[in-house]
């Protein structure tokens, strides 16, 4: 009885101290995620709004109305395919220019790849609400990039101001402000190739073009479908670059999902802003299965 008791309780006592370490954790997570999404989900299903909060009990349940009535609603449909244009543009925009940054500086810019690694990473780090505001003057009518312009004869546009041209800047301050972390994550799955496969491939007569294709880029698919999920769920969820440069406009051209949230809980529509976030998070989670499904390393 003795010999069975005593590890039963320095078992219990374990259990306790690593209950004791979790608790922090456990109750930031209930506090700030679990709680706050479940009842997201609870005021998705009602008619919920601002002036309510006062008096709760006058709120009804409405079920899937609000889920309906965002697939109804114009704004909310042009949002997804603005939100889709982030993703389609930004995604390989910044997968690109990060692989492209990785690739030379493992293989090209060695002697000074510290340096240019934090130049090139300083964008991630750097304050956005800073950044927007030097973008909106570099883009204005007088701005620095139709100064450029003009130098060489063209006539720049108000960019901002434009529906066709807003987009591609606030598009562009996302890839901006996102390939250092692209670059970052490629440089090390590029260093975590073990160099004697490219010399068994160099002495096969594999030239570079063919150990990129052949060994670099099947190596690097693990990599790959991290950079892409990350990225394709920043994207997704893409908030402070519409934001912080236009608003959303000019006319809704640079709506974000996110955005329309944002907009749809500060006019008081509390439930339908807790249902357009919840179509969100499905869409975050449909395009994150795809992407594993289509990436992820064969066996």
């Amino acid at each position: 009885m003795t010999t069975t008791a005593a590890p039963r309780a320095r078992g219990s006592r374990r259990t306790g101290v690593a209950w004791l370490f979790l608790a922090p954790f456990t109750i930031v997570f209930l506090l700030y995620t679990a709680v706050p999404t479940v009842a997201a989900l609870g005021f998705s299903l009602t008619d919920l709004r601002g002036t309510d909060l006062r008096n709760p009990f006058a709120v009804d349940f409405t079920g899937l109305e609000n889920y309906l009535r965002l697939f109804q609603d114009e704004s909310f449909l042009r949002d997804i395919l603005n939100t889709a244009l982030f993703v389609v543009v930004g995604v390989p925009l910044t997968m690109g220019i990060g692989f492209a940054l990785a690739f030379a500086l493992n293989t090209v810019i060695r002697r000074l790849r510290g340096m240019f690694r934090v130049v090139f990473f300083a964008p991630v780090v750097t304050n956005i609400v800073a950044v927007a505001l030097i973008w909106q003057y570099a883009f204005n009518a007088e701005g620095t990039v139709n100064e450029v312009l003009g130098a060489v004869g063209f006539a720049g546009p108000n960019w901002l101001d434009d529906p066709n041209l807003a987009m591609p800047v606030v598009i562009l301050l996302g890839v901006w402000r996102n390939f250092g972390t692209a670059m970052v994550l490629f440089l090390a799955g590029l260093q975590a190739v073990p160099r004697d496969v490219y010399e068994a491939a160099a002495l096969d007569g594999a030239g570079r073009w063919r150990q990129l294709r052949h060994i670099t880029l099947p190596l690097l698919l693990p990599t790959t479908l991290m950079v892409s999920v990350l990225l394709t769920v920043f994207y997704l969820q893409v908030f402070d670059e519409p934001y912080l440069l236009t608003n959303g406009g000019p006319l809704g051209s640079t709506e974000s999902v996110a955005l329309y949230t944002y907009h749809q809980f500060g006019s008081g529509a509390i439930g339908t802003s807790s249902a357009a976030s919840f179509v969100m998070l499905v869409f975050v989670m449909l395009v994150s299965i795809v992407q594993f499904r289509l990436l992820r390393p064969r066996a």
